[in-house]
């Protein structure tokens, strides 16, 4: 990061935004036009002179460090004008805010954004649209809808399919459980948990997904009354997919407790190792059980578009229902994410009609309410960023995007795999890479654990690089998110040698002629 503030009040080229009277509320309407484009033109160059000195994608600052510029803040104590406001916040948060489209950030499941997406955000902030009814979306309505069903269309749905767009995985996953309750309750016991809450029978349920999904499924499973211990972890094979004989004998297991198998959810891209399930077996035995089959493709719902990799998504048409985030990548500002269902009748069990919003009678007479079909009533039109960069660079750039991170991740798997230094878990499908620094000399496996935490650590100290962690197996590793299209084979190298220079110093400051605990060592011969 620069050391001089990339934003001041006597900095600015653009003109300052005009002087208000005490009654005048800033509001977006057209006598208010010059104060709402020369506060963008301010907005934009504190934009752009902070994109110019960026150097690193993280400041360093500590959670500690950082608070104490909150601590005296008086927010009843406006600042005198948009120019000091803007320049606090340069200091409060761009000064350290984490700026993903560094290409040493490879850390979550953060893309950099396009342009067009940048532009839709403020048309869609400045206009306000709330897409939960036709009255107060026109336009925005039709929008989603044709996206909704361009995205179905792109997964292999046929025109029975619909879909709606969500604040993110978390959301679709709930819904999606949500829709395979409610389904099996009418199948099971023709009970309405809509009109008369859970069966008593309810807590039998089961779903099953592999033991690396997301935590949302858990997290479902919670909100919707069935507990986390409806959730059945399936062992994974040797690529860190879930194992389909494993998967038949969970079942089996479960029906002979006298539990009720409900849905299995497959996982297209783990967020630990972007690993695909084998979707074609696991649709075949869900049909044959009789069990809702949701895929979460929240990660790789990129494969939609992409030219050389679409395949690795065969069988997802067979799903009940399908999570995709656009913010992960379609390389959208979150939130930007959907779900989608195979039939359309199953979202009738979120549907309420309230007579001062979207009465029975307006679906009678076809008018298209969205919120029929959302778990949210007012909702951002979060379509529209992924409507304009549709329209201005066409899916095939998304698509291009998208193959070149899983490129990327193929030469980082080699460059980590002919490292001594370096211990690698997987062959990555998609865009991620787990590993840990393990130095040719004899250290314990908690010994192990420390130093990768100490790199960790260091490296977002330092700001040079970001990179995420996890465990695996009780073990510390580090990992490789990699999302971003510009960032190149040589800034992995660069973030590989931060890891290892640090690495090399922790274990340094760890040795047993200097004053500090040294770290365990395992015993050898």
């Amino acid at each position: 990061m620069s050391d001089q503030p990339a934003f001041s009040n006597t900095a600015l080229t653009t003109p300052s935004t005009p002087a208000l009277s005490e009654t005048d509320y800033c509001l977006f309407n057209p006598t208010n036009l010059t104060y709402y484009r020369s506060s963008l033109l301010q907005g934009l160059e504190l934009i752009e002179n902070r994109m110019k000195t960026v150097k690193r994608p993280f400041s360093g600052i500590l959670p500690r460090e950082l608070a104490q510029q909150f601590e005296h803040l008086d927010l009843d104590q406006p600042c005198r004008g948009m120019n000091e406001a803007l320049a606090e916040l340069d200091r409060l948060y761009l000064e350290d805010a984490v700026y993903f489209h560094h290409p040493h950030y490879t850390a979550h499941l953060n893309c950099p954004v396009t342009i067009p997406a940048i532009t839709a955000e403020l048309i869609q902030a400045s206009f306000n649209t709330s897409v939960d009814t036709w009255d107060q979306s026109g336009g925005g309505t039709f929008i989603e809808q044709r996206l909704i069903d361009w995205t179905a269309n792109r997964i292999g749905f046929d025109s029975e399919a619909d879909g709606v767009f969500t604040s993110g995985g978390t959301q679709s996953n709930l819904m999606a459980m949500l829709l395979a309750r409610d389904n099996l309750s009418q199948h099971f016991w023709q009970h309405s948990t809509r009109e008369q809450g859970l069966h008593p029978d309810a807590h039998r349920f089961r779903i099953f997904c592999s033991e690396v999904s997301h935590f949302s499924i858990q997290k479902a499973a919670a909100l919707l009354g069935l507990g986390y211990d409806a959730v059945v972890p399936v062992p994974c094979d040797a690529y860190y997919r879930m194992d389909v004989t494993a998967l038949t004998q969970a079942i089996e297991t479960t029906r002979e407790q006298g539990l009720l198998p409900m849905a299995v959810v497959a996982t297209a891209g783990t967020t630990d190792f972007g690993s695909i399930d084998p979707i074609i077996p696991i649709a075949d035995l869900s049909r044959r059980e009789g069990l809702w089959l949701h895929v979460d493709a929240a990660y790789g719902c990129g494969l939609l578009t992409s030219s050389r990799h679409r395949h690795l998504l065969k069988g997802i048409e067979q799903a009940d229902s399908v999570t995709v985030d656009y913010h992960k990548s379609f390389l959208q500002p979150v939130s930007c994410s959907a779900l989608l269902v195979r039939h359309k009748h199953t979202l009738g069990c979120v549907t309420w009609h309230a007579e001062y919003l979207n009465p029975l009678c307006q679906r009678q007479e076809g008018t298209p309410n969205l919120v029929d079909k959302s778990l949210q009533t007012t909702r951002r039109f979060d379509a529209l960023k992924l409507w304009l960069t549709l329209r201005a660079l066409g899916p095939e750039a998304i698509g291009a995007a998208f193959d070149k991170v899983i490129h990327l991740a193929r030469q980082g798997y080699l460059l980590l795999l002919s490292d001594n230094d370096i211990e690698i878990l997987h062959q990555p499908q998609l865009s991620t890479l787990v590993f840990r620094y393990r130095p040719d000399m004899a250290l314990s496996e908690a010994a192990l654990d420390q130093l990768n935490q100490s790199i960790r650590k260091a490296l977002m100290r330092s700001g040079e690089a970001l990179v995420a962690a996890t465990r695996v197996h009780g073990r510390q590793y580090l990992k490789f998110t990699l999302l971003n299209p510009d960032t190149r084979i040589r800034d992995v190298q660069a973030v590989l040698r931060l890891i290892k220079r640090h690495g090399a110093e922790a274990l340094a400051d760890h040795t047993p002629t200097n004053t500090q605990q040294p770290m365990e060592v395992a015993h050898v011969g």
